[in-house]
């Protein structure tokens, strides 16, 4: 990686303790990488490898118990919960296995979502969200509700609901989960369009073959890094 590319991420020897009961458990044992502003980075593991902490910790959905995480320049490991929320809304964008929209709710408006609680009014909602909408290829399915889309278009309306604050980094967890081959590498196309575009992406999965579309991959086990780079034979 050039040093003088700017850094999305960049987590200094990240711990991270559960209690459980008398117990602690070591989820993360002092992890540390930096991805530049336009990588495309798939993390993987085992069960318990510590890659479903780090994703809360990078999603800033759970804080580290020591280390340092900066996220586009800022440093969240001192963040009061308010601020830590605002954050995910500005500078975050998160797919999930699931989808995750708004059964009663068609796209557009499952798309302009994230700008209805960052306080953007009404018409410059609707204009990005559509804008947001085109972009993954679902222009002209504005007016429908997920149950009149199929698993791929519900998770490309989640990829634009995901990128229409245009975050900083994307964020997205098992996106192929619930989907069939065929979808899976339209939807892991559309990253490559993206990325291509720009965009920094994180990656959680625990299919090689999703994975390896990445640029890099960085393999977590009993919390700790374990490897870190391109996929086999690039």
């Amino acid at each position: 990686m050039n040093n003088q590319t700017p850094l999305a991420i960049d987590v200094r020897n990240v711990t991270k303790t559960y209690a459980m009961g008398s117990l602690e458990v070591q989820a993360l044992s002092g992890v540390t990488f930096t991805i530049a502003k336009g990588e495309y980075v798939a993390v993987m593991g085992p069960s318990g490898s510590g890659k479903s902490t780090l994703m809360n910790v990078l999603g800033c959905l759970d804080r580290a118990t020591a280390g340092s995480y900066l996220l586009d320049g800022v440093d969240v490991s001192e963040l009061d919960d308010n601020r830590l929320a605002e954050i995910r809304l500005r500078k975050l964008g998160f797919v999930f296995q699931g989808f995750n929209l708004l059964a009663r709710t068609d796209a557009l408006k499952n798309v302009a979502l994230p700008l209805f609680y960052a306080g953007v009014p009404g018409r410059e909602r609707t204009a990005a969200a559509q804008r947001q909408l085109a972009e993954v290829g679902l222009g002209d399915r504005a007016r429908h509700k997920p149950n009149e889309l199929s698993g791929g278009q519900q998770q490309r309306v989640a990829i634009a609901r995901a990128l229409v604050n245009d975050p900083a980094v994307l964020l997205a967890d098992e996106p192929t989960g619930n989907l069939d081959s065929k979808t899976s590498e339209e939807i892991m196309a559309l990253f490559a369009t993206l990325n291509a575009r720009g965009r920094t992406i994180i990656l959680v999965s625990h299919d090689e073959g999703v994975a390896n579309h990445a640029q890099r991959i960085i393999r977590l086990r009993d919390g700790l890094v374990v490897s870190d780079g391109p996929p086999a034979g690039r």
